[in-house]
């Protein structure tokens, strides 16, 4: 028997602490009364659609700060309703209204809603964010009830993450603000709070002292719903310091509210915390029967919640299918009156341009009269100037070639002179060299001297600078073209080049060089090398192409 009754109690034990939930995982432990509402008694779905259809009203109306506030109240009742994207989407959109309408008050409250969803989601830095800035336009309203929800809330992060010293100073000053304001509602909340901050802490005479506080004032305001809730705390304590007996006194206290006000998540904490109570006496058979009545309205609250949420998911179905039709309908209306009012505007335009083409075409014809007559004058005035012109060019080339005759026959007459007197210096060396060989010893040397200055007269450069001008002249950048063909050309090369251009004879060119024929016959040959040319290249050919 004894073996069985441990058994018994174990498997209690179990069923009571793992199988059903705490009771503030029952519910979303909304901050106010009407939120509770919300989220446990009220048809969401129902609520939505009323909402929906206010809404959309006040947007018929021209009315949008009114159309934020319904977006605000749609996305706290999903947002209580644990649907947080469309919840977040209803809110932005409130809160984008409220900025540019500059409404401070309304902004602030939304972003706590806005901040409090965050939370809910895990991104407690986003929702301190939020938070902040409802905070500094609390401060700007000087709203110490505004000021003591936010401090509240972020309290409430800062417990969550067991950071205990940040949660009691805020926890601290948002009870400052709410006892400035005169705020029952808010004190009692908050004492409630700062209590759960010290059950975490098992301080929990301190724990006891501020729920029963917050008990006091609930109940001094006749808040039933916020009684229930305390009272459960106050059993939970007694509890946890093995005073059974008391703590469920609190928890028939929480009971009777419960079945009074129909609050069936506190119904189900209730008789979940009897079911604890008892199993600590040792009463298992109690124990069982408030736990299997705890798990039966458990059950019943999951198939209401279940039915809820159908119920609202057809209703967010039926309403965004509902808004696609609108928007689609406001598109076509928006697209019938942008082409009712561009066909007005294309017939008036037409009408317009019709009767401006008309206007130009006058004008056109009578400026072109005065254009024609304009262009004949133009045209004859510039037929007079390029007759004058074409005249004028033709006197410089007449006067170029006239030019270039002279500057012709002064390089043949130049050549020619230098031919003969070089033929003359040769037929004085050659006597000269003829006197050098008789036997008069004076006689020769002075000739030997003489046919010296005569071989260097043959031999001067200045005749050629004076000969490389005028043919310059005449043949004008011949050089530079050379020069392009190859860079390794002397100066006796340039010379050779420039009288075969002149297409003098063999016999001439070894005149006016003042070489011998077969010395010519070499620098021919030299030059065909420097000039890369090919074996059966005709050199005098090669050199008229340049």
């Amino acid at each position: 028997m004894r073996y069985r009754s441990c058994l018994v109690m174990l498997i209690s034990c179990c069923m009571i602490a793992g199988i059903c939930p705490a009771q503030e995982d029952l519910s979303p432990d909304p901050e106010s009364n009407s939120e509770r509402i919300i989220s446990t008694f009220s048809r969401p779905d129902s609520l939505l659609l009323v909402t929906k259809e206010k809404y959309n009203l006040a947007i018929k109306n021209d009315k949008e700060l009114e159309a934020a506030g319904y977006l605000q109240q749609m996305g706290r009742i999903l947002f209580f309703s644990g649907h947080y994207p469309q919840s977040l989407d209803y809110l932005l959109k409130a809160d984008k209204i409220y900025r540019n309408g500059n409404d401070k008050s309304l902004l602030a409250e939304n972003l706590g809603v806005i901040g409090e969803l965050y939370y809910r989601n895990r991104q407690s830095p986003l929702a301190r964010k939020q938070y902040e800035e409802a905070l500094q336009y609390y401060e700007d309203l000087k709203s110490e009830a505004g000021k003591a929800g936010i401090f509240g809330r972020i309290g409430h992060l800062y417990e969550k993450k067991q950071l205990y010293d940040s949660a009691f100073y805020f926890q601290n000053k948002a009870l400052q603000a709410y006892q400035h304001a005169n705020n029952r509602e808010g004190t009692a909340k908050i004492y409630e709070n700062l209590g759960s901050i010290y059950e975490d802490q098992e301080r929990y005479d301190s724990a006891y002292a501020n729920f029963n506080r917050a008990y006091t004032l609930n109940k001094q305001h006749g808040d039933e719903r916020a009684q229930i809730e305390v009272l459960n705390n106050l059993g939970d304590v007694l509890r946890k310091t093995g005073q059974y007996r008391k703590g469920l006194v609190f928890s028939f206290q929480a009971l009777a509210l419960a079945q009074r006000k129909d609050e069936f998540y506190q119904l189900s904490g209730a008789y979940n915390d009897i079911a604890k109570g008892y199993n600590f006496l040792n009463k298992n058979d109690s124990a069982f029967y408030y736990l299997a009545l705890s798990r039966e309205f458990l059950s019943s609250i999951y198939s209401q919640e279940s039915n809820k949420q159908l119920a609202l998911l057809q209703t967010l179905y039926d309403i965004e299918k509902k808004d696609n039709e609108i928007e689609k309908l406001t598109q076509a209306r928006r697209a019938d009156l942008v082409f009712a009012i561009a066909t007005g505007v294309v017939v008036v335009l037409v009408i317009l341009i019709a009767a401006l083409i008309l206007s130009r075409q006058r004008l056109k014809f009578k400026n072109e009269q005065k254009l024609h007559a304009q262009n004949k004058q133009v045209f004859e005035t510039q037929s007079q100037l390029m007759e004058v012109e074409l005249q004028n060019k033709r006197l410089q080339e007449e006067n170029l070639k006239q030019q270039l005759e002279i500057k012709t026959k002064e390089l043949s007459s130049y050549t020619l002179h230098v031919i003969r007197k070089n033929q003359l210096l040769e037929d004085l060396q050659s006597k000269l060299e003829e006197l050098g060989k008789e036997e008069k010893r004076d006689q020769k040397k002075q000739i030997r001297q003489l046919s010296e200055k005569i071989r260097l007269g043959l031999n001067d450069d200045q005749h050629w600078e004076e000969f490389r001008t005028i043919f310059e002249q005449v043949h004008q950048s011949f050089f530079d073209r050379l020069q392009q063909q190859t860079d390794s050309l002397t100066s006796n090369d340039l010379r050779l080049i420039a009288l075969i251009k002149m297409n003098h004879t063999s016999t001439d060119i070894a005149t006016l060089l003042g070489v011998s024929q077969d010395s010519l016959r070499v620098m021919r040959h030299r030059l065909r090398k420097k000039l890369n040319l090919a074996q059966g290249d005709n050199i005098s050919t090669y050199i008229q192409s340049i």
